[in-house]
């Protein structure tokens, strides 16, 4: 199985991506944690994401707040898919992340989900992955039935609760 590349940039993300961390061992997903800012350690951003198809990588997800440049600054290196995952920061909310993240120029894509979503990064990093692997395929499939099921099973008792 290809492994994630997750990039982050300051080791302050790292609490949004641990949560990413947590879902790609959920599904037996092999990744790599580095800390590469847009700003401040460009070479080694550009580097990391030149050579992530040559070092086993399938999709790489780029966590960062405020100028949140480095999801685009992978992109620009690499054809691989890459996930950007805007942080929350005491300025502005997380708004300045988030539209530094989605608004790429056409050509250099960036899949963007939403302000500290981690979760979803690595579940849409399992679903890319998943194309080629079908015993990931039927895992993800699992964690659907089972978050449907969870959903029901609060529906039911919220409904004992108050539906009288």
């Amino acid at each position: 199985m290809k492994k994630v590349g997750i990039v982050m940039g300051s080791a302050s993300d790292m609490p949004v991506v641990k949560k990413a961390i947590d879902t790609l061992e959920a599904f037996g997903i092999p990744y790599e944690v580095h800390v590469y800012s847009a700003h401040r350690t460009p070479d080694q951003a550009r580097d990391f994401a030149r050579n992530a198809k040559d070092c086993g990588f399938g999709v790489v997800i780029a966590a960062a707040g405020m100028a949140a440049h480095l999801a685009g600054a992978v992109a620009a290196n690499t054809t691989l898919p890459v996930i950007g995952i805007p942080c929350k920061s005491a300025n502005l909310d997380g708004l300045d992340a988030l539209l530094a993240t989605v608004q790429m120029p056409s050509g250099i894509p960036v899949a963007t989900v939403a302000v500290d979503g981690a979760t979803n990064a690595a579940i849409l990093a399992a679903q890319i992955l998943a194309l080629s692997d079908e015993e990931l395929a039927q895992r993800l499939v699992e964690k659907r039935e089972a978050d449907a099921k969870a959903v029901l099973a609060n529906d039911a008792r919220i409904a004992a609760e108050y539906n009288k």
